[in-house]
């Protein structure tokens, strides 16, 4: 799997980027590529927004054509933008398997935190374990279905990532944001994936203390190549 570090990144740039990408790896021309970088301040707004997603964030907005509703984007994030050819089936999931790709974005975040000592769990096993959680905070999608996908931590109570993938002619993109530092204007004026901007945390917040950045994309660039390797 071949990987690229674009660092600070425009969003509308590197969504152009991902695309073409995306035609490399439909053409054969490049193996499968696994992106790491950030973004400046950036609401975008998946397929499911709602209404009242958005409530007084002043910055930029992207409509973009991932699933999910509207989420934030910024320098304190990790963005991990997988772009891989799903008509092949993969060690853990087989192939055209959009949500056991989904599950194992889940597991490698999951795993990675549990290299800093931070227990979390993918969304999907946190609604199947029924964790508590209040009504007003719940993600619903359009059709009112309770949503989960993400990274959680705090007993299913704070969410650590966000995760919205894309697919076109069976190769992905978009992919997941990992709160990494802690900063206090991140989700401000969005209600992100539907829920209220305070059910977000990062490594920082949860482990009381500064986390170097380069070893935490070490350790997620690891996970994620083995759970999406063949």
């Amino acid at each position: 799997m071949n990987f690229i570090d674009w660092g600070l990144i425009d969003y509308r740039e590197a969504t152009r980027r991902q695309l073409e990408l995306v035609e490399s790896v439909v053409s054969s021309r490049i193996e499968d590529t696994l992106v790491f970088c950030s973004h400046p301040p950036t609401v975008t707004l998946g397929r499911a927004t709602g209404p009242d997603d958005l409530h007084g964030w002043q910055g930029e907005i992207v409509e973009v054509s991932r699933g999910g509703r509207a989420t934030y984007h910024g320098p304190s994030q990790l963005v991990a933008y997988p772009i891989i050819d799903l008509s092949r089936p993969r060690r853990n999931f087989g192939a055209r398997d959009l949500h056991g790709f989904m599950r194992a974005l889940e597991t490698a975040v999951a795993e990675a935190l549990a290299k800093f000592g931070i227990s979390a769990q993918g969304g999907s096993l946190v609604s199947k374990q029924g964790a508590a959680i209040s009504s007003e905070k719940v993600a619903k999608d359009t059709q009112g279905h309770i949503s989960r996908t993400g990274v959680w931590v705090a007993n299913g109570d704070k969410k650590i990532a966000s995760i919205g993938i894309a697919c076109r002619k069976w190769v992905t993109y978009h992919g997941v944001a990992l709160n990494v530092t802690y900063d206090p204007m991140a989700f401000s004026g969005i209600n992100p994936c539907g829920m209220q901007s305070s059910i977000m945390t990062s490594i920082e917040e949860v482990l009381g203390e500064s986390v170097d950045r380069n070893e935490v994309a070490q350790v997620l660039k690891q996970n994620l190549e083995a759970q999406l390797g063949f």
